[in-house]
Order: structure tokens, then sequence, then C-alpha cells
């Protein structure tokens, strides 16, 4: 079948090198010239595991093409797929423009019938919309599908490849049987297809993922309160995830959410439902929380170092002696507040960050903890030196110039005053921590996705701090 892919970012190149793996003679088009041309010499503008490999052998193959003309790709293609981005505004409310640019250019185009397929994430409503706005631009007949995608970064090619299920929304049946056809590949080993109408697909997008991010901030939220009540959040999410009516997914306490789905989706949903007339309270309570954790964070970090515990771990290491167990205590922290309006509290201190992106296997930075954290830091007068394996040039865009790179994880580690984990990369997973005690002038540790065992690193001499211990 040939396929046409409008936009070659995550999911429309994802999506595209799918297909075409499957033996669809798929064209991505996109307007960006100079990703394009980078597209045709085997260089992948992001990162994903596998994806270069497959769009570097497909395209050898002639079933992936990339182009920057978009009649040329429209007419040539039964069945148009637009992968274009919806970012959020100011407000909330997801910009369309791209998707109603694409959407006039297609109409515009046409010169015989196609089945036009909304990936992006897009408002309730909007395939309706889509297809009226084109039916005054043009008398050749068409079909709008909305098609969401559930892609994972990191594990992008065995979502598509192995979907849980595949949605499909259309209002004429013959539509949405092309685009099943399609997808019948992909779910040979029993994967539903789900037909519905277009504004249920549309729905179902966000309420997936309102309904994972809902999970991670009411995690966070019992994690922030067993803090307080002396509780451990690690035995309270094991014994709740083996509740069937629960499961454990989803139930890990961290620093909060980010990438390009979930925060956006979230904000998208509370505006739709609230411009219809509902306002929709647990939603922008999930937001609420998550915008809050990575503060929380900081301040644990600020709380530290302006306590007494500093000076006593100082001058205990100066000694040379044991660190006294008790230094690690949540509740010590917890009795020293916090004033907005204090300056350069950390002053003069060294401070090393592993993981910057939003999530491990990408490099995606957009609404990273990461770029919530170290930002703040900074102001309070802290130096920092990050480390990722992947996301640094990444992190570049968006890090204030002030952050130093570091060129391996013990590397960030010299003469640091603390050690923050904010992204779990398996290869932080089983460090030398005999090293790192070495390095580190100060043996604390942070830990923002609670990696480690607050016992065994209590143990090999280190000061530790968690979420919800």
């Amino acid at each position: 079948m040939s396929v046409a892919i409008i936009g070659t970012g995550y999911v429309g190149l994802v999506t595209g090198t799918c297909l075409a793996e499957t033996g669809h003679q798929v064209i991505c088009m996109d307007s960006d010239i100079g990703k394009v041309e980078s597209l045709q010499r085997g260089e992948i503008p992001i990162f994903e595991p596998g994806l270069s490999e497959l769009v570097i052998s497909n395209h050898k193959a002639g079933r992936l093409k990339f182009s920057t003309d978009l009649r040329e790709t429209v007419n040539s293609s039964r069945i148009v797929f637009v992968a274009v981005g919806t970012p959020a505004s100011e407000d909330g409310a997801s910009d369309l423009s791209a998707v109603q640019s694409v959407c006039d250019e297609i109409a515009d185009t046409l010169t015989e019938y196609r089945i036009v397929v909304l990936k992006s994430t897009v408002p309730i409503g909007t395939g309706e919309a889509m297809g009226s706005r084109m039916r005054t631009r043009t008398q050749i007949p068409f079909d709008i599908v909305s098609n969401p995608e559930f892609l994972r970064e990191g594990q992008a090619l065995e979502d598509f490849m192995k979907p849980d299920r595949v949605v499909i929304g259309a209002d004429v049946s013959g539509a949405a049987q092309e685009i099943a056809a399609l997808y019948a590949p992909f779910v040979l080993r029993g994967a539903p297809v789900l037909l519905m109408d277009s504004r249920s697909a549309e729905m179902v997008k966000y309420t997936a993922n309102a309904m994972l991010a809902c999970r991670i901030s009411f995690m966070n939220e019992i994690a922030n309160a067993c803090e307080h009540l002396r509780a451990d959040i690690n035995s309270v999410r094991n014994a709740i995830g083996m509740d069937g009516r629960i499961g454990s997914a989803f139930l890990y306490p961290g620093v909060g959410y980010g990438g390009s789905c979930f925060p956006k989706d979230v904000s998208a949903l509370a505006w739709i439902s609230e411009q219809a007339g509902y306002r929709m309270d647990m939603v922008e309570a999930t937001a609420k929380v998550n915008n809050q954790q990575a503060r929380r964070f900081c301040d644990k970090v600020v709380r530290f170092f302006r306590s007494d515990l500093v000076d006593l771990l100082e001058s205990t290491l100066a000694r040379s002696e044991p660190i006294p167990k008790e230094l690690s205590s949540n509740e010590t922290l917890l009795a020293s507040p916090v004033d907005s309006s204090e300056k350069m509290v950390l002053a003069g201190r060294n401070i090393a960050v592993w993981g910057l992106s939003f999530k491990p296997r990408t490099d995606d930075m957009r609404d990273a903890p990461s770029s919530k954290i170290i930002p703040y830091l900074l102001e309070l007068g802290a130096n920092i030196t990050a480390y990722d394996p992947v996301a640094a040039d990444r992190a570049c865009e968006v890090l204030p110039e002030a952050v130093r790179y570091a060129s391996d994880p013990y590397d960030a580690l010299e003469g640091m005053d603390a050690l923050l984990l904010l992204t779990e990369w398996n290869l932080f997973r089983h460090p030398d921590f005999e090293r790192m005690k070495k390095q580190m002038r100060i043996p604390v540790i942070f830990d923002g996705r609670n990696q480690y065992s607050r016992q065994k690193l209590l143990d090999k001499g280190f000061v530790y701090f968690g979420v919800g211990h």
C-alpha cells in the first residue's frame, strides 16, 4: 500500500519506518529541508533504540523515501498520515496551527480520493472540524480517520510493532477497514483493533495519558506523605501493586513526569473539558502535584545544606570517622522550612547530576525534571556538573550555559558535595560506590528515582535521601 507521512518528528518517523518495514511504500514528507536532507543521508534527528538501523535499511531498499514536496507526496499515496506537532499554548490549549495548515495543503492538492489519518494528538472534535474545513477548499472526495498513537519513547518500535491495541476512529466504515488492513501485520498475535467514532478515538489518547499521569502524581503524593508519617514508600508500593484491582505499573514515585505527552495532554484535556463546561478537578490536581514535585526535591537539597547535618558530616569526614547512619534523616530535613526568598543558599556547593532526559532510552528534554531542577539550583548559587549518556547535546539547548557537562559518570563526581540522580539510565544502576565515595567531597546522594537501596548506601558510608522514605 502507498502511504504518506506528513511530519518527520518522533511519531511520524517511527510510524513511517515501521510501515515500510512490513513492505508498504512510504514517503515521509517534511517542510524542513535540512531535516529531510539529513534523513536521506541516514542521519536520524532523534535518539530511539533501533530506529536508525531500520530507517537506513528501508531507505536503501527503496520502501522508505523522504521528500519536501507535499503535492507529489499526497498524489502518490492512497493514505496520508498527518503527524505534525500540537504543542501546548500558555493556557493549556493545543496549538493546531500546523495541523490546520497541513490539512489545508492536502485539500488544495487532492486530485482523487484519499484517506487522511490524524496521527497527531488533537482535541476532541478536531477530526470533524478538519473535515469540514477541507470540504470548503475542495470538491474531491476524502475521508478523515483518527488513529492516535501510543508510543513510549525508548520503546517506540516495540510499541508500534506489538501494540496493546489499535484505535481507529472513523464515521465511514470503508475508510476504517482500510486503515485496519494497514495494521494487520502488527496484530497477528491477537491485539484488538478497536473501531469507533472519531471523537471517542481522540478522547482515548487523552484519557490514557491522563490516567497514567494521575497514577504518577498520586504516588508522589503518597510518597510525600510517607516522609512526614515515617512510612516507607517502597513497602507501600509493593503491597498495593499486588492488588489485582490496581496492578504494579506506574506506581513509582520520583521527581515528576515529563516528556512530550503527559504534561501537554493533561493540560489540554483540562482545557478542552473546561471549554465544554465541565471542570476536571482531578486532572488539574494531577498537573499541580507534578509541577510541585521537582521543587520539593530541590527544597530537600536546600534543607540539607542549610542544616546542622552538613557541619556534623563535614567534621566527621575531616576526622576520617564513619558517618553516623542517623545523618540520613528526612525527619531532620522536614523540620526545617524553606524560605523561598533566600538567595545563594547553595553558593560554593558543587553538585553532580546523573541523567538529564525526562526518561531513559531517549534524548528528549521536553519538560524533563532536570530542566526545572538545575536552573533553580543554579539560581541558589550551586555549581552544576551533569552527565547523560545520550541527551547532553539536547540539554545544551535548554539548560543554562553555566552547566558543565562531564565526559562520563565518574568524571562528574570529582570533588562534588552531592549527587542528584534524575534519570534512571541502566548504566547508573550498579555503579562503583567505593570509587564514587573516594571521588566525592561529601558522599551524599539525592535519589530522585528511588533507584538505590537506602540501607545498602548507608552501609557503604553514604548519606542517602530518596523519595518517600
